[in-house]
């Protein structure tokens, strides 16, 4: 048994009976090592305990448990790390606590624990607080999926047929033994297997359960996504009672659904979208005003008219929401018949609809609006590159087929550049994030990857759905009633302190208060840097010194957009939070906005913003592992070849880099071998210490792929451009650690990757900047059980 295995076996029978007392033979006995080797691993592990001040040894030789009666105790996350140790997540906030791998008690990733301060941080050194688990209130993983193996031949206990290979690298240190009073399923099958028993002191490493379903073969074309969406617990699948339901919708709007609606049916207005788009959510009307003002009709499809609440529909879409992008699949958040049918506005048909028409001057503002339902029936279908063609290219072809149209494609554009105009003077702050989209052939492989380019169009549907998701958060805000808003807080005090002290290394200006931060502070900052070597250093950062984009019932506000008031009205069809403000703007209008009205909403939003928040950053995590894994894929059948690339994140383990494609992938400190680097986390630089060669974020660099991994995301890269780096005076004045004999970094044994960079951890604030499309991103977001997940259990 491996030492760290030991201290973790033996904190769990001091803490199983923390009142009593042991020998180190009392011990030894429990452990079932006896033998002389193997009693001095025991005597080892008891001795580091007693040095760790977790156990303590008494007058007569017997050891006991710690007490810290007076140390606080907090529940929390656990974010399991896959060298054994981890962090739990108390404050989303505040400094995670760091837990010894023989600190975890056990506890597996996303684990809802309570955790004991053992030892308190120091933010000016950047050291985290230190924990221990001393309980786990609450089990966040119920089953794994993963390909079956039977284990013939090896010694097992009784009632075990086989594993279930994982490919999670949180469970690396873990192995599942699958018990034979489920399913018997035979080798290369794909399995979905509850956990029946959880590691502990006695198996610290071994999980047991049942195969209960078996979701196809390990040879199965596209077989590898399913995994991702089974691991990740995305519902995908839509119940019975839900299609009986939908069967029953008209697919036409029907003259009964038309009254009290206003009828738009003559308005001129088109959506715009991308190409493979079925699901066509939102349209768009504009006409410049006698007065020089324009008007702007957002009209939206009114889901809400047919998911209404407390039926298997609207639970089926609370339990999912949002619809999840999956590279050659999407996963609906409602069913197809509605959202590519009934739902979608498609061109030249009656739809229903909930309109947000404005009437915007020339500096942007919107002087007068008006939200109400309406029957829409839109001219044209257009797509973003239709729309380039003539805005951008002057295409004489694309503007003779839409001849009656091109003059409001141009007022639209005028629009535009006054709202970006306005967004700017404000202080928006503005990420560019070049996007992918990776093409798999009929078997699902990947095998290509092709940039997205946002051009006007793009931007031009991006300023007026911006425009309708203020205008309706200020409208409810206004009218002190309960509302679902997107909110993006202010960055805290001391992640802006930090951004701060790395561009005064930096040399670059700053003029405000830490304790005061505007986005317009922000918004000057990144002008000041545009088109410098220091410009992706400094987005990056600031970007990891912002919060994280969530749903609140209160209207807090949004700071990246600098927006006093912002919401997500605009997309129904793929997120519950955009049909449930649809559902309260009718109940308004319907019921009025005295007590009763507003008491129907007020304990029902806290829930619903909670968990479309956890279920955002749980497509995120599909979306973003579905597409590393993918990108591995399309590099492995590129080991060998040499890239340009530039480094996207330092660590003190070494560097990612980036290729023109997007594809992320490691170079390893050890590969960095003409000089020893060290870590300026200040500056995130990697500095060598007799060289002052220096690596930084956005240095171009040239690299070798030399390695891919695509089970478990890993792409490793080696450095050709060596001796060729800046050299800076970086580690003046830094204290250096003693030079630690050079290891060549080798995964198999055992020299794992670190914790992924920050850059694509808040890409779910970038989603308010961009078209209302999921994008990558956003660490796992943890929190008390799901709500999904207790509502799918009250279900069953």
């Amino acid at each position: 048994m491996e030492k760290e295995k030991i201290k973790e076996a033996l904190i769990g029978y001091f803490e199983a009976e923390p009142e009593e007392k042991f020998t180190v033979q009392e011990l030894a006995d429990k452990l079932k090592m006896n033998k002389a080797g193997q009693f001095n691993f025991v005597v080892q592990a008891v001795a580091q305990l007693e040095h760790d001040k977790v156990i303590t040894l008494d007058d007569e030789g017997n050891f006991s448990l710690v007490r810290h009666e007076s140390a606080p105790k907090f529940p929390g996350i656990f974010h399991a790390n896959d060298r054994g140790f981890g962090f739990v997540t108390v404050d989303p906030e505040e400094p995670d606590y760091f837990i010894n791998p023989t600190q975890t008690l056990s506890a597996l990733n996303g684990d809802e624990v309570e955790v004991e301060m053992i030892a308190a941080g120091d933010p000016t050194i950047g050291k985290r607080p230190e924990g221990k688990i001393t309980k786990i209130i609450q089990r966040n993983l119920t089953q794994v999926v993963g390909e079956f193996k039977p284990l013939e031949g090896e010694n097992l206990p009784n009632g075990i047929i086989g594993s279930v290979h994982l490919r999670d690298k949180k469970l690396s240190n873990y192995r599942f033994l699958v018990e034979d009073t489920g399913l018997h399923p035979v080798a290369g099958e794909i399995v979905l297997a509850d956990i029946t028993t959880y590691p502990s002191p006695e198996l610290p490493g071994i999980i047991k359960g049942i195969a209960t379903k078996v979701i196809g073969n390990v040879n199965d074309p596209g077989i590898d996504i399913l995994q991702i969406v089974y691991q990740h617990d995305i519902p995908h699948q839509f119940p019975e009672d839900v299609m009986q339901q939908v069967a029953k919708i008209p697919d036409h709007v029907t003259p009964e659904q038309k009254i009290g609606r206003r009828d738009l049916t003559s308005e001129p207005m088109v959506t715009i979208d991308s190409i493979e788009s079925k699901d066509l959510d939102d349209a768009v009307s504009v006409r410049k005003l006698a007065n020089g003002n324009y008007h702007l009709g957002v009209h939206i499809a009114d889901v809400s008219h047919y998911v209404t609440p407390n039926t298997p529909l609207d639970r089926e879409a609370f339990e999912r929401g949002t619809s999840v992008y999956l590279t050659d699949r999407v996963i609906p958040m409602i069913p197809a018949k509605l959202s590519n049918g009934i739902c979608s506005l498609n061109p030249q048909v009656e739809r229903l609809a909930l309109t947000c028409e404005m009437q915007i001057d020339p500096q942007g503002e919107v002087v007068s609006h008006e939200i109400f339902p309406s029957v829409i029936k839109t001219t044209e279908r257009m797509t973003y590159k239709a729309i380039n063609k003539i805005l951008e290219s002057d295409d004489q072809k694309e503007k003779e087929r839409y001849h009656d149209l091109v003059p409001m494609f141009e007022e639209m554009a005028e629009l535009h550049k006054i709202l970006l105009k306005m967004r700017k003077r404000r202080g928006a702050i503005e990420f560019e994030d070049t996007e992918a989209k990776i093409i798999v052939d009929e078997k699902g492989h990947a095998i290509d990857i092709q940039l997205r380019e946002r051009g006007t169009s793009e931007r031009m549907v991006e300023s007026f759905m911006l425009a309708a998701n203020e205008t309706v958060a200020a409208h409810y805000k206004n009218l002190h009633v309960p509302f679902i808003y997107r909110i993006h807080e202010t960055p805290k005090e001391e992640k802006i302190k930090s951004f701060f002290e790395m561009l005064s290394g930096l040399g670059v200006e700053v003029t405000g208060k830490v304790t005061d931060i505007k986005p317009k502070m922000l918004q000057k900052i990144l002008k000041k840097v545009a088109g410098k070597p220091e410009e992706p250093m400094v987005s990056v950062m600031l970007l990891r010194s912002m919060q994280q984009a969530k749903y609140s019932p209160e209207p807090l506000g949004h700071f990246g957009l600098a927006a006093k008031d912002y919401t997500h009205f605009t997309s129904p069809i793929r997120r519950y939070p955009d049909l449930m403000a649809h559902r309260m703007i009718h109940y308004y209008a319907e019921n009025g906005l005295g007590e009763a009205s507003q008491a129907k909403f007020q304990a029902e939003l806290p829930e619903v913003s909670q968990h479309s928040s956890q279920a955002e950053r749980r497509a995120i995590d599909a979306e973003r592992d579905t597409d590393a894994m993918k990108k591995a894929e399309y590099m492995a059948d590129h080991v060998g070849e040499e890239f340009d690339a530039v480094v996207s994140s330092v660590t003190k383990f070494g560097m990612f880099v980036e290729l023109p494609n997007t594809v992320e992938g490691l170079i390893h400190i050890s590969e960095i071998n003409d000089d020893y680097y060290v870590f300026v986390e200040k500056q995130m630089a990697l500095v060598g210490r007799k060289t002052k060669q220096t690596y930084r974020i956005g240095q171009p660099i040239r690299v070798k792929l030399v390695n891919v991994n695509a089970e478990q995301k890993e792409i490793d890269f080696k450095l050709l451009s060596l001796g060729e780096a800046p050299k800076t005076d970086l580690l003046e004045g830094v204290e250096l650690p003693e030079m630690p004999p050079r290891k060549k970094f080798d995964r198999k044994n055992g020299d794992k990757r670190g914790k992924r960079p920050f850059k694509r951890q808040n890409n779910n604030n970038r989603r308010d900047y961009k078209r209302d499309k999921p994008r990558l991103g956003d660490r796992n977001g943890g929190g008390r059980k799901p709500f999904y997940k207790k509502r799918r259990e009250q279900k069953k």
